[in-house]
């Protein structure tokens, strides 16, 4: 393995990147981060009562509340050290708007994480935001004060589905994933992808078996004289002119690729073109061709937030290079760095949970044997772990587990257990055959 970055840090993204990512060090930045998808959307609108302060927000949990931590959040957007005074009025407006609800609550937990995010980027970096249709319009707004309007790239329609039943509605089969960059200055590599059926059938077989179609050589010019010229009998309408020089078409008329009407005379839509020299099809706003990961496929851990493979390497293709860091600061089961690793660029990973990071670590350990990991925010020592168990009881299981190479009781949720913490997978011999025969596989419960 050569010595490019590949870490791992757990803990809050906000104080991770404060304290551990410099400045202008990242070239590219994804982030899906945890959001409350599944409640009614008049739900998130609600001020919740008697809320004590926050914990830690968890990815499983996927919930959101206005509490004494999101008033602390919220002052420090106002009073943010790189003088975005654009953010700190957005906010200011979005509270009075919406008032102390779930909604703002996710706005100011994201608004503030999006600030340190800009101070990690490149000049030349690209950002990618994946979002829940209930929350990208207003998190569109936090992008535009945050990273500035003039930097706003697309906003990609992921059709994640083909169908899905909402009683009363349209099927929500989509997520939006906004695409800034830091400034007009960024990496861009065209993406393309195959051609659809219909455009399949423009082609046609040649006498040598290879598809072919003509390509237009005009172009338009309402108001311009340029490539108004008869060529070999050819004149284009008064609104078009030819696209080339004529001694261009004359090199491909030599080349035999000029396709021709019956009267020998050139055809406007005449450049011959072959299929199999095509590069695709350029990659447009709406992307259909990346679909869920099944149930049963073989890509699937567990994670309710995973996204596809395809879906992470195509944006890493775009945005970056070989080399370049990639940061995931909600990094979940890992599909970012996973890409960013089998793209060969560097990474950084974020998160929350440590069923994450050990999750993370499994799947790249197993996906690329000898790969050395930094990991940090880890116990280290006694002290360190009883630090997290008085810190919070129910990560501390979770790392003990993953300690262990035990798996979580119910996927790490937090909940009635029945004493029953996880499960520890394990193969015991037959003494009685001379303990040389693996007879089963067994399940122990790990309890409190």
């Amino acid at each position: 393995m050569n010595e490019r970055t590949r870490k791992l840090y757990y803990g809050d993204c906000l104080d991770v990147m404060r304290g551990m990512i410099p400045d202008a060090s990242v070239d590219l930045v994804y982030l899906d981060p945890p959001f409350n998808s599944n409640a009614t959307y008049t739900v998130l609108f609600k001020t919740p009562e008697g809320l004590g302060d926050a914990a830690q927000i968890r990815a499983f949990e996927d919930t959101w509340h206005w509490t004494a931590q999101t008033e602390r959040e919220y002052e420090e957007i106002l009073k943010n050290p790189y003088g975005n005074s654009d953010l700190a009025k957005l906010t200011g407006a979005l509270l009075q708007f919406l008032g102390q609800n779930d909604m703002m609550a996710y706005l100011v937990h994201m608004a503030n994480r999006l600030l340190e995010i800009r101070r990690v980027m490149k000049d030349t970096a690209s950002i990618y935001l994946h979002c829940d249709p209930a929350a990208s319009h207003y998190l569109k707004l936090v992008m535009d004060a945050v990273v500035g309007t003039n930097n706003f790239r697309n906003e990609i329609i992921w059709q994640r589905t083909n169908t899905h039943n909402d009683a009363g509605q349209f099927g929500r089969i989509h997520d939006v994933i906004l695409f800034y960059t830091y400034s007009p200055r960024y990496t861009w590599n065209v993406v393309t992808t195959g051609y659809s059926p219909e455009q399949l059938k423009r082609y046609k077989l040649d006498e040598n078996g290879r598809l072919y179609t003509g390509q237009d050589m005009t172009a338009s010019r309402p108001d311009s004289d340029s490539g108004k010229f008869n060529w070999r009998g050819t004149m284009p309408p008064p609104s078009r002119g030819w696209g080339y020089t004529i001694e261009q078409l004359e090199k491909w008329w030599a080349d035999g690729l000029i396709l021709t009407k019956k009267d020998g005379t050139p055809r406007m839509d005449g450049l011959k073109k072959y299929l199999n020299e095509m590069p695709g099809k350029p990659l447009q706003s709406i992307w259909t061709d990346i679909p869920r990961i099944p149930n049963t496929s073989q890509e699937r851990l567990g994670y309710p937030t995973q996204k596809p493979y395809a879906l992470l390497e195509r944006i890493i293709q775009a945005s970056s290079n070989e080399d370049d860091v990639v940061l995931d600061p909600f990094c979940g089961c890992g599909t970012t760095v996973h890409a960013a690793e089998q793209l060969k660029r560097s990474w950084i990973g974020i998160d929350i949970t440590h069923l994450a990071i050990n999750l993370i670590r499994t799947r790249l350990t197993s996906a690329f044997p000898g790969i050395e990991i930094e990991t940090h925010g880890l116990p280290a020592s006694y002290a360190g772990a009883l630090e997290l168990a008085r810190a919070d009881k129910h990560e501390f299981e979770l790392w003990v587990l993953s300690e262990i190479g035990a798996m979580p009781y119910k996927g790490g949720r937090k909940g009635a257990d029945t004493g029953i913490d996880g499960y520890l997978f394990f193969r015991y011999l037959d003494e009685a055959r001379g303990g040389t025969t693996e007879e089963a596989r067994g399940l122990s419960p790990l309890s409190k």
